[in-house]
């Protein structure tokens, strides 16, 4: 513990210590006398007529431990805010609905948002007045905070017309944000997903890769977009701007070269300079998308490395003993954001000797300048091959001594004081994870990824489950919050993704309880889609129906994509339709802002292209049964869905009913927009049955 840290812990506590977020216990010692969001702070707010001052971040924001530092550790600042609101600390990571909700308002006032999130609301929670980031003085064209907090409080006593104006203006917006109008929920336009990624491809940065400029984040959706309309079309254009920004990332410092998977997003446009952070859902999506890359490009390696390293990273240091996995890890270590992660070129020659020294620190552009603050972000400028030519060794030996030479840094940095890790488990993010690592097990067939996507399913499904229902969040020995729309989403995916690597029916029974679920207490029935929270949830505010992608998928999208892979394995018109009538509600919003609904497009490219429902018949103990389902694994099929039934066991999905071997055989059936082929038994006939004709 530092000595900061030892100041700020002999402190008082407030009313945070309770929690179990990581974020809010970082403000546990604040002299902030912060409230977490509950029944007690907002009745004080009632009892005694004050103003809120909501604040929002996450444990491993770098500018929420800014303004923490500068304005909440600060005694003379937390005295003004004690003195004129009722003060509430909320992790937007185990709220989202809040978040959701104070996010979409703050940005209808400013035109942007971020976190930390400062939001000033009246006592029944209703938002009137917010920003992001306020410094403690005038800097920078911002407001001191202190005169922000002086001005908002003199603007509830004094102008109450002014506050309700600006609330029901902020009511209006949610509405029209989230409602939209019958015009736009019209049918889909044929080949919407071709179409929408044709736009997108136009901001494609062919220099560098990836969407836009800086900053540059990883747009994982609109890739995975884009070799859907690679596949749908034949553009290779498509694959090959997906299959290069994987590269670029992977060569960059947005990729932790020594020890695996992906930082948050990078603040240039080339992908050098990271914010250090990593976050469970980004490096369980990116691993997806380098896996259909790996398909769609007959094995490339760089895609598999990807892959194996971010895995092998999260196994190493964000799993939990029983199965489940962490959230994040934070950017900064000993207030310094990016120490833990950067190099001297001192250090590596002394770490490594000079002859491997030189060999490594030209491998990962290592300088005496250095590149980030006097120090080195890793890198790579070159592959192996150009370094074997630079230094006229032999391919496998520079390979070999590049190999060690990242052991031996990645054993050395284990001894420097590490970043922070948010270590609660969340229901939404681990789904993801659970169904990266499952695809992996099936793609790449290693046993060992399907074992762990099972612990983690398992995790879930008993630890964050009580009375039929899931919960959000887990830390501690203890799980609690309804769970969210992601959370139901996510998670039904992740369970068809784990049945397919196990071919457990009991799985299949399992995704229909959740799909269930969503419709009974998330669906509005009245226009199509799913609200954020269920119908028995909180009385908020607004009850969100939130349909862009953000960092992760769309819960609407999620929703819709799961509940037509499960109308498709077992025929329930139910989820069909709950899916048409989503497709429907938001099929305007597809076609104005693609970017926005590029996972909403996948869903719709699945409604209207339909999947190849593949059955594989044979025993389980069968090598060649084994042998086939291998090779349909690897291939990039988008929305193939593969179900495997042994002829001896009579329970079976709908989907697989009537299916006999041929001749004793492992026999494939392949079948499309309702048609199915002849029983197969030889990969030359299987194969042209997963094209279009």
């Amino acid at each position: 513990m530092s000595a900061d840290d030892a100041h700020h812990s002999s402190r008082p506590a407030n009313r945070l210590i309770a929690e179990t977020s990581p974020y809010l216990l970082q403000h546990a010692h604040n002299p902030v006398d912060w409230y977490p969001w509950g029944a007690e702070a907002l009745e004080r707010a009632r009892r005694e007529d004050k103003p809120i001052l909501i604040s929002i971040g996450y444990s491993s924001c770098h500018w929420c431990h800014v303004m923490a530092h500068e304005s909440f550790e600060n005694a003379r600042i937390a005295d003004v805010m004690n003195e004129l609101f009722v003060c509430i600390k909320v992790d937007r990571e185990e709220r989202p609905d809040l978040d959701h909700i104070y996010m979409t308002a703050v940005q209808m006032l400013t035109g942007h948002g971020g976190w930390p999130l400062t939001m000033f609301l009246t006592p029944a929670g209703e938002p009137f007045f917010g920003g992001t980031y306020f410094p403690p003085v005038d800097r920078h064209g911002m407001p001191a905070f202190p005169r922000v907090l002086q001005g908002v409080a003199q603007a509830y006593r004094e102008k109450r017309d002014q506050v309700r104006e600006s609330v029901e203006q902020l009511r209006d917006g949610f509405v029209r944000a989230e409602q939209p109008p019958a015009a736009t929920t019209a049918a889909l336009a044929p080949d919407v997903a071709v179409t929408a990624a044709h736009a997108l491809a136009r901001h494609y940065d062919a220099e560098h890769g990836g969407i836009g400029g800086a900053p540059k984040f990883p747009n994982t959706m609109v890739f995975a977009l884009f070799l859907r309309a690679w596949h749908a079309s034949g553009d290779d254009r498509f694959r090959r701007m997906t299959v290069d920004t994987l590269h670029r990332m992977a060569a960059g410092g947005i990729y932790d070269q020594l020890g695996g998977g992906f930082h948050r997003y990078s603040v240039d446009a080339h992908w050098l300079v990271p914010h250090f952070e990593k976050m469970l859902y980004d490096n369980a999506l990116l691993v997806r998308l380098a896996l259909e890359s790996y398909q769609a490009t007959g094995g490339d390696a760089e895609c598999r490395r990807i892959v194996e390293e971010t895995l092998g990273y999260v196994a190493r240091e964000m799993t939990h003993p029983e199965g489940g996995f962490y959230a994040a890890q934070d950017a900064d270590s000993e207030g310094v954001e990016g120490k833990y992660f950067v190099w001297t070129r001192g250090e590596v020659m002394a770490a490594l000797g000079d002859e491997a020294g030189e060999i490594v620190c030209r491998f990962y552009d290592v300088t005496d300048a250095g590149n980030f603050e006097g120090k080195n972000i890793l890198h790579r400028t070159i592959d192996l091959e150009q370094l074997a030519g630079l230094f006229a060794r032999p391919l496998d030996e520079v390979t070999a001594i590049v190999d060690d030479g990242r052991a031996r840094l990645l054993a050395l940095r284990g001894r420097r004081i590490a970043p922070g890790r948010d270590d609660k488990i969340l229901t939404s993010w681990n789904a993801l994870m659970i169904g990266a690592f499952a695809e992996a097990s099936k793609v790449l067939c290693r046993d060992d990824y399907r074992v762990a996507a099972e612990r983690a399913l398992t995790f879930i499904c008993t630890t964050l489950h009580r009375d039929g229902r899931l919960l959000r969040t887990f830390k501690d020995g203890q799980a609690k919050l309804d769970a969210y729309l992601d959370d139901y989403a996510f998670l039904l995916n992740a369970v068809l993704d784990v049945y397919e690597a196990t071919f457990d029916l009991a799985l299949v029974a399992r995704a229909t309880e959740l799909a269930e679920a969503l419709l009974a207490r998330f669906e509005d029935r009245d226009h199509g889609g799913f609200f954020f929270t269920s119908s028995d949830h909180e009385r908020l505010v607004h009850r969100p129906k939130p349909a862009f992608d953000g960092s992760i998928p769309s819960g609407n999208a999620a929703a819709a994509m799961g509940l037509l892979r499960l109308y498709h394995y077992g025929g329930d018109t139910r989820f069909l339709e709950a899916a048409e009538r989503t497709l429907r509600c938001f099929s305007g919003g597809m076609q104005a802002n693609p970017f926005g609904f590029a996972h909403m497009l996948a869903a719709a490219d699945l409604y209207q292209r339909k999947p190849r429902e593949i059955v594989v018949i044979g025993r389980e103990d069968d090598p060649a049964r084994r042998a086939l389902l291998a090779r349909l694994h690897r291939e990039f099929v988008p929305d193939k869905i593969v179900v495997a039934a042994d002829p001896a066991v009579r329970e079976r999905l709908p989907v697989a009913e009537g299916k006999t071997q041929v001749d004793g055989r492992a026999t494939v059936y392949v079948c499309h927009a309702y048609t199915c082929s002849a029983p197969a038994t030889e990969w030359d006939v299987i194969a042209p049955l997963l094209v279009d004709p």
